[in-house]
């Protein structure tokens, strides 16, 4: 029996014969369809014969569900093929290949037949028939025996997953859309079950989504976990994706495994997860989730707004909308949608989520925006447990730094009320290769051609179950350390009043028919500049009156900002209605705003570090908003010291000695 390894290296060389009309990185279009048909028919090869006997039996009296769950049923699997074809039938006859192997495709179950159209795979087919390859790597897929007797289930899940991961990597370019590097899926499923050990013994059934699953690599390796981990176990896996390849593969990887436990397949759905929920008013015990960095969501702005306004938090998206060219957060709400309640007495156990994060979720708009209401929701709420950070280089398509969010509603005792922040940016080790931006690596303790390297998961995992309240990696914070009070802080307008020619008549062409009033104020106050704009409007306001003219509101708006200027040395200008915080009108060009800690008194704030150096300011505590951000470096920042001057000066005078020597070699 060959290994795994064996067997993925096995179809691998067959993708060869692709070379020329295909890109590498277009082979996976062809051999992860090409390996699930061999598979499927390896699998139905000792029931063929009495299914096709039962097609013909059955087939005038039967059709669609009905006939499918009959030759299920005979097949002894969730799927079955009718078709009188299998591989070896296929290589009688070259000449019409290609049109057998879309019959021998149509005559599978319907859930199969639905995965192949998502694949779009005749496309191919006529492709590699143009290209005279269809017929050889039929002939070769023919010639490798993936028969269960030989290949078990969770062997070939695990070809699948090894030809999977190394398609994704050929295609480095769109891989961060779908594909998560192992050793980062691998750390979010031990943090994710880190402390349910009670909760996953015996023969526990528990539940998982994944709503941006791509191929399922995450779900796979969640199964993997808790096979390791508790044979007895159940682990019902369940994902959602856009993408029809992404979800073709997954699909099938769920059926080669036999996981599907509602209908062959039906764990995994097709379809856009915020217009088109496939898992609506689901809830599940686990969530997981690498959701594209940086993409818009334009086209489901209309359906997701109108969700926000008409549902409220009886929706997804209760707390607020983040801005329209990054949607990673709006998959962060979709999630915490589908958590189980928290009721152990109703046999509720809650529910916990892994996402990856880039870091604009940490920080990303201030109090009162949709990210800053998002966040404030869920710290608010004690459902944000950790934050780990993760090394730069660690994604195919991107080298910036990423982030693991632990969210729960159910968390530790020791944790209720508290923020773990975990520094993992400098666990990794080097990739001997890379791999587009992936340059890095967590090590996960296998064996390599050096020597085996670290199990940099298992000190990470360590560390964060310490949940060390301060050290180098880790730092405990109460949830109110991440919020903040965005205080409105104003000073008082100050105007010097000061009549022009040239501004009177800037005034007067806008406003020829007040010439009468304008004179006479000319006349009575002068053209002399003054500082005291309060004492000017009364003196205006009397002219007015004894003349019986009454000014519109903009009309005295206009004069005020013709005739006037701000000037620091002029005296404040008192509001025309008062505030509770000052009876001053507060200038907009020397607004302000502080961000003041939640853990701090505001008052005592603002008169120790605003007061002293601008006297006359208050606060406009009407306008108060609460936000919360996370600064992770704030946090982990190490002061570097500048090296001496001396050392410095050293080093610039052998740099000058080595330029002018290499000066001298030329000119001599």
């Amino acid at each position: 029996m060959s290994t795994h390894s064996e067997l993925a290296n096995m179809i691998w060389q067959i993708a060869d014969l692709l070379r020329g009309p295909y890109r590498p990185p277009q082979y996976e279009r062809v051999m992860l369809p090409m390996t699930i048909l061999r598979r499927f028919d390896c699998v139905l090869a000792p029931t063929k014969d009495k299914v096709i006997a039962a097609y013909e039996r059955r087939k005038s009296k039967h059709s669609g569900d009905a006939l499918d769950t009959i030759l299920n049923k005979t097949a002894g699997q969730k799927f079955h093929n009718h078709s009188p074809l299998d591989f070896a039938k296929l290589k009688g006859d070259p000449d019409h290949i290609d049109k057998h192997l879309v019959s021998y495709i149509n005559g599978f179950s319907s859930n199969i037949r639905r995965i192949f159209e998502y694949f779009e795979f005749e496309g191919e087919i006529e492709k590699m028939r143009d290209s005279n390859i269809l017929y050889l790597v039929v002939s070769r897929f023919a010639d490798v025996d993936l028969h269960p007797d030989r290949v078990r289930n969770d062997q070939m899940g695990m070809v699948f997953e090894n030809l999977i991961r190394r398609f994704n990597e050929l295609a480095n370019e769109t891989a961060g859309d779908h594909f998560t590097p192992r050793e980062v899926i691998r750390l979010m499923i031990n943090l994710l079950f880190i402390q349910d050990d009670e909760l996953l013994t015996g023969d526990a059934v528990r539940t998982m989504l994944d709503p941006a699953c791509g191929t399922g690599g995450m779900l796979a390796e969640a199964q993997r976990y808790l096979k390791e981990h508790n044979l007895d176990a159940k682990l019902f896996t369940y994902g959602q994706d856009y993408n029809k390849r992404a979800f073709a593969t997954a699909a099938s990887d769920m059926l080669i495994k036999e996981v599907a436990h509602n209908g062959a397949g039906e764990n995994i759905k097709f379809g856009d997860t915020f217009l088109d929920d496939q898992f609506e008013g689901k809830k599940f015990d686990y969530l997981i989730a690498n959701p594209p960095f940086g993409v818009d969501w334009k086209k489901q702005q209309k359906d997701i707004k109108r969700e926000h306004e008409k549902l409220g938090f009886a929706g997804r998206f209760g707390p607020g909308l983040p801005r329209v060219n990054d949607g990673a957060l709006l998959f962060l709400l979709h999630m915490i949608h589908k958590f189980e309640p928290y009721q152990p007495d109703k046999h509720k156990h809650g529910s916990r989520l892994a996402i990856v994060f880039s870091g604009s979720p940490l920080f990303t708009g201030g109090a009162g925006s949709g990210e800053s209401n998002i966040r404030k929701w869920i710290i608010e709420n004690d459902w944000l447990e950790a934050i780990v950070a993760l090394p730069e280089q660690m994604f195919y398509n991107t080298g910036i730094g990423t982030y693991i969010w632990i969210v729960t509603n159910r968390k530790d005792k020791q944790r209720k009320g508290k923020i773990q922040l975990f520094d993992a940016r400098d666990i990794y080790i080097p990739m001997r290769r890379s791999l587009g931006d992936k340059r890095r690596k967590i090590g996960e303790g296998h064996d390599a051609p050096d020597g085996p390297e670290p199990d940099q998961i298992a000190e990470i995992v360590k560390g964060y179950g310490k949940f060390t309240r301060k050290s180098k990696r880790s730092k405990v914070f109460p949830n109110e350390s991440f919020g903040y009070t965005r205080v409105t802080v104003e000073r008082p307008l100050r105007l010097r009043y000061g009549m022009t020619t040239e501004d009177k008549s800037r005034f007067l062409d806008a406003l020829p028919h007040l010439l009468d009033d304008v004179q006479a104020i000319d006349k009575k106050i002068g053209r002399k500049p003054m500082d005291d704009w309060n004492t000017v409007l009364k003196r205006i306001t009397r002219i007015l009156k004894d003349r019986d003219s009454r000014w519109k509101a903009k009309e005295h708006k206009l004069f005020r900002d013709v005739f006037t200027a701000r000037n620091p040395d002029a005296k404040p200008v008192k509001a025309a209605k008062k505030s509770a915080y000052s009876d001053f009108e507060p200038d907009s060009q020397l607004r302000d705003f502080e961000n003041i800690p939640l853990t701090e008194d505001i008052e005592a704030y603002f008169e120790r570090e605003v007061k002293p150096y601008v006297p006359d300011a208050w606060m406009d505590r009407d306008k108060d908003k609460v936000g919360y951000e996370i600064n992770f470096n704030r946090h982990f920042y190490t002061y570097t010291p500048p090296r001496p001057l001396e050392e410095i000066d050293a080093d610039l005078k052998k740099a000058e000695e080595v330029i002018l020597r290499l000066l001298r070699e030329v000119t001599e």
